[in-house]
């Protein structure tokens, strides 16, 4: 019994947002879409929801079409807040569990019962406009399983969350796939993935470029990892003199380093003592699955929200020497 996503297949004009997309969720596993921007994951779920229709392909769950399924099969947490923003959180909670047919006792109590464990009681009565972002999206969880739903869709959960709300709703997740849930989530963060996730897929302009388990993925290069803790020294520049390898996380305490197929972990702990530096941490791992994606990939999946490298900076620079409306704020037109 699994959810199935079988050469799903959608345009919207002149975009192929879908190309022949397939993978599949066992049932009562926590599973990671993972991709970048624009790649085609919300578009998946809504098929999924039924709000959009597949130019072709299916999804079914427990070998049912989607479409001939009951409305109460799915949840779904959007990435987009949908909340009355004047209305209290226990009237709009019981009033959304009423749409699926949940008995408005019931849900009062339920959604008073996971407040508390949530740790905020009192917010049964207050407005949501009230509510910080971490917390509007704790209600709107709730929102998506007080019906008790078979399959959570989710939509970039983490989203801007705060640690502590971060660690709220990934322990509310695994308790639901605890209770035989199946729980779907998309994401760019890929450590938030690897820390949750039985199974992934990586998808990339609308087709699975990797999938499975997570530990099949993560092998899948041939590529092995070093997590290096240096006492001191966080620029790494020592490392250029073995070839093959490259920072891919760097961290105050500890860094992940990546190595090419062929080179011995070993070299990267003989450079660092060569250069007289205190190894605090030395790990030999597989491929993190950041890596794996980039491999597949050929990009980090947040890259725009990373800065860009220095030569494009420059290159921009000589840019607006020449051009003088670069510096104009006006909108960018040049695709018109």
């Amino acid at each position: 019994m699994s959810l199935v996503v079988d050469r799903l297949t959608k345009r919207f004009a002149a975009v192929l947002a879908l190309d022949e997309l397939s993978f599949e969720v066992p049932r009562g596993q926590v599973f990671g879409f993972l991709g970048a921007n624009g790649a085609g994951k919300t578009t998946t779920m809504r098929i999924a929801l039924g709000v959009l229709r597949p130019d072709g392909g299916t999804v079914t769950w427990e070998g049912i079409r989607s479409e001939d399924l009951p409305r109460t099969t799915w949840g779904y947490l959007p990435e987009e807040r949908g909340l009355y923003p004047r209305m209290t959180i226990l009237d709009q909670l019981v009033y959304f569990a009423g749409l699926y047919g949940v008995p408005r006792d019931r849900a009062a109590r339920e959604v008073r019962e996971w407040l508390a464990r949530f740790r905020v009681p009192e917010f049964a009565d207050r407005r949501a406009d009230e509510l910080s972002k971490g917390n509007q999206q704790k209600v709107q969880f709730l929102a998506a399983i007080l019906h008790d739903p078979d399959v959570l869709l989710m939509d970039e959960p983490f989203t801007g969350l705060d640690p502590v709300n971060v660690a709220l709703l990934r322990e509310a997740f695994l308790e639901l796939r605890d209770r035989g849930k199946t729980i779907g989530f998309s994401t760019h963060q890929m450590e938030m993935a690897e820390a949750m996730c039985e199974s992934v897929a990586i998808v990339d302009r609308g087709r699975v470029v990797a999938g499975g388990t997570l530990r099949d993925v993560k092998r899948s290069t041939g590529r092995r990892t070093v997590v290096l803790g240096i006492d001191g020294d966080h620029r790494f520049e020592w490392l250029s003199a073995v070839p093959g390898t490259r920072v891919t996380r760097r961290g105050m305490d500890r860094s992940v380093i990546a190595l090419d197929a062929g080179v011995e972990p070993g070299a990267i702990l003989a450079a660092a003592l060569a250069n007289d530096l205190r190894v605090t941490h030395f790990e030999i791992a597989d491929a993190s699955l950041e890596q794996v994606f980039i491999d597949h990939v050929g990009r980090p999946a947040d890259e725009d929200m990373r800065l860009a490298p220095a030569e494009m900076r420059e290159a921009a620079g000589a840019d607006s020497a020449e051009d003088p409306a670069a510096d104009s704020f006006g909108p960018d037109t040049s695709a018109a």
